[in-house]
C-alpha cells in the first residue's frame, strides 16, 4: 500500500468516525428530550406536580388537535409568522441599506454612530406601549415593534463589517482607478456576504420577540396574542402549546438560513 491509499484510507475512517459522532449527538439530543416529557408526563399523572399549573406532554398534545380542529391554532400561527416575515425582511433590507449609506458616507456614520449605540442598547420592550399609542393597537405597530428589535444592532454589525473589510483589495480597485462604488459592488458586498447571512441568522429570532412583545400590547390574534389570553384565563395548556409553537417556528426558521448559509459556502462565498 502506498502512501496515497494510506492517506485515502485515513481519511475515509476520519470522515467515518465524524458521521458517527454527529448520530451520537443526534442520538443524545433526541433521548434528552424524550426522557423530558415522558418524566414529565409521569410527574402529573403520578401526581407530583399539579398538571392543571404545570399541564403535560398529552394536555398540551390534545390542546393542539382541539385547535386544529376548529382551525384557530392555525390561524394564530400564520398571523405570527407572517407579521415576523415581514419585519425581517424590512430588517434586512433597511439594514443593509443604512449600513451602505453609512459606510459610504463616512461624516455622516461619524455623526449617527452614537445614536444607534444608544438605540441598540435601549430596552426594546419599553417602546412597545409607546408604539401602540403613537400607531395604535394594529398590524403596523405590531411590526414596527419586530423591526425595532433587529435594526439597529444589523447596521452596527454590517457597518463594523464593511469597514474591516480587506484593504489591500480596496487599495487594489482604487488603485485601478475605479470608484467608492466600485469597491462597494466589487468588495464590500461580495466579502460580507457570510456576515450579512449570520446576522439574519441571529435576526430571524430577534424579530419573532419582538413581534410577540407588540403582540402581547396590541393585537387580536397572533401566537402572543393567544399566550397572553391563555394566562389570563388560565388555559396553560394554550399556553404552552404556544411556546411551543414558537420554538418549532424559530428552529425552522433558523434552519432555512443555515442551509442558505452553506449553500453560499459551497459556491464560494
Amino acid at each position: 500500500m502506498n502512501g496515497n491509499e494510506t492517506m485515502t484510507l485515513f481519511q475515509k475512517n476520519y470522515l467515518r468516525s465524524l458521521k458517527q459522532r454527529r448520530r451520537r449527538i443526534q442520538a443524545a439530543r433526541i433521548l434528552i428530550f424524550v426522557l423530558f416529557l415522558l418524566l414529565w408526563e409521569a410527574a402529573v399523572r403520578l401526581g407530583w406536580i399539579d398538571g392543571f399549573i404545570f399541564s403535560s406532554p398529552s394536555r398540551v398534545t390534545n390542546a393542539f388537535l382541539g385547535m386544529w380542529a376548529d382551525g384557530s391554532i392555525l390561524r394564530h400561527t400564520g398571523v405570527t409568522l407572517m407579521e415576523t416575515l415581514i419585519s425581517f425582511a424590512l430588517v434586512v433590507l433597511l439594514g443593509a441599506g443604512c449600513a451602505v449609506l453609512l459606510w459610504y458616507h463616512t461624516t455622516l456614520s461619524e455623526v449617527f454612530e452614537p445614536y444607534l449605540v444608544i438605540l441598540n442598547s435601549l430596552p426594546k420592550s419599553a417602546l412597545a406601549p409607546l408604539l401602540i399609542v403613537w400607531l395604535g393597537a394594529n398590524l403596523k405597530s405590531i411590526i414596527v415593534s419586530g423591526v425595532s428589535v433587529a435594526i439597529f444592532g444589523t447596521i452596527l454589525n454590517l457597518y463594523t463589517g464593511f469597514k474591516e473589510m480587506d484593504p489591500d483589495s480596496c487599495k487594489l480597485i482604487y488603485t485601478l482607478q475605479g470608484s467608492k462604488k466600485d469597491v462597494l459592488v466589487k468588495v464590500i458586498l461580495p466579502g460580507t456576504l457570510p456576515l450579512l447571512i449570520s446576522v439574519m441568522k441571529v435576526n430571524i429570532g430577534l424579530c419573532l420577540v419582538g413581534v410577540v412583545i407588540g403582540e402581547f400590547i396590541g393585537a387580536r390574534e397572533g401566537l402572543g396574542y393567544l399566550i397572553l389570553y391563555s394566562s389570563q384565563v388560565f388555559k396553560l395548556d394554550w399556553l404552552l402549546l404556544s411556546i411551543v409553537i414558537l420554538c418549532v417556528i424559530a428552529v425552522l426558521l433558523y434552519g432555512i438560513l443555515s442551509l442558505l448559509e452553506k449553500k453560499c459556502a459551497h459556491l464560494g462565498y
